[in-house]
């Protein structure tokens, strides 16, 4: 997508991407933890790795020998040149999230691995649900404050249609306590996730949007410390770029045993 229908200004981004702290990026932590365990239960050496993500420098000690890459809209990945891709959250920031997996497929030698890490739909719900009823009850509007994010049915539909062969997808879910909204923002400013939407509001937020946001947010979705809880719902998605020597599914009617027998019960016909 190009001009002003693309969801997300790619400029902003880069701004607000420039003042994220290491600090903050406890999230991009736990989620490199779950990939490096996911890559240790695979059967095999990966000796071309490549990692795409807005902040490649953060990723760098999960494979040190992969070339980093920033996830740019043409990704700086040659064709058939990896046996693994990794596409480390920055997939819902993406203007053309298909685009960016078929880019991933293309740059895969076969047989050779895909695997993605990406925000997904129920991210930050409290705060989307808190701050568009305060919105809506201030200045009787609502403009787009958080990226709209895949589902998980979705984004395993997405590794279907770039072609990838296996494809699964599954959820790492995350819950963070927080003091009140203003603390949740202050983390997403310092984590380069503030918003960036094409559509967002260009000038400055009444603060008592907030005020009555953060009374919202602490009755709704309270912790038992009188704070607040965010979610982070992570989707974790895998493929390969296919190849002959893959598994696949046999042909229905072609099994040579009943499941009966295998079960070791009796089959009984169903009543009409």
């Amino acid at each position: 997508m190009t001009g002003s229908k693309t969801l997300t200004d790619s400029h902003a981004l880069t701004r607000r991407r420039a003042r994220a702290t290491s600090d903050a990026m406890f999230l991009h932590h736990a989620v490199m933890e779950d990939v490096h365990d996911r890559l240790s239960m695979v059967n095999r050496t990966f000796t071309k790795p490549a990692i795409v993500s807005g902040f490649p420098d953060i990723w760098t000690p999960l494979l040190v020998n992969a070339d980093l890459t920033t996830d740019a809209n043409t990704l700086d990945l040659a064709q058939n040149t990896h046996d693994l891709v990794i596409h480390a959250m920055s997939l819902h920031w993406a203007n053309d999230p298909v685009g960016q997996l078929i880019q991933c497929k293309r740059a895969l030698q076969k047989d050779g691995m895909f695997l993605a890490a990406s925000f997904g739909g129920q991210t930050l719900h409290e705060l989307r649900a808190c701050l568009g009823q305060a919105e809506v009850s201030v200045t009787g509007g609502l403009s787009p404050r958080i990226a709209p994010m895949g589902e998980l049915r979705d984004m395993g539909g997405l590794l279907q249609r770039a072609g990838f062969a296996l494809p699964v997808a599954d959820v790492l879910p995350l819950t963070v306590s927080y003091r009140d909204i203003w603390h949740l923002m202050h983390d997403l400013r310092h984590m380069g996730e503030a918003n960036a939407l094409t559509g967002r509001l260009q000038k400055p937020t009444r603060r008592a949007v907030f005020e009555m946001a953060d009374t919202l947010y602490k009755q709704t979705f309270p912790n038992d410390t009188g704070g607040i809880t965010a979610t982070f719902e992570i989707l974790i998605l895998t493929g390969w770029a296919p190849d002959e020597t893959q598994p696949k599914p046999l042909r229905r009617g072609s099994a040579a045993a009943r499941l009966a027998d295998a079960l070791g019960t009796e089959e009984k016909p169903l009543s009409d």
